[in-house]
């Protein structure tokens, strides 16, 4: 069962992005260029979603 992290390894600001990426088996640049669109378009809204996604969302569990 795949579950949704942060993402530790393509990792730009918090990894929520690049965890949003790896589970849908994107690449995370496309998933930034869609969150600057959203926060751009939304007047901040989506910047606000993307710190919210980053509290919520967990940290991927290290390999040891």
């Amino acid at each position: 069962m795949k579950k949704l992290y942060r993402s530790k390894e393509s990792r730009m600001l918090c990894g929520v992005c690049g965890g949003v990426g790896e589970y849908f088996n994107i690449d995370p640049t496309l998933v930034r260029l869609g969150m600057v669109l959203l926060a751009a378009c939304s007047f901040g809204t989506g910047v606000l979603a993307y710190f919210i996604a980053a509290v919520i969302i967990p940290d991927e569990p290290s390999a040891f």
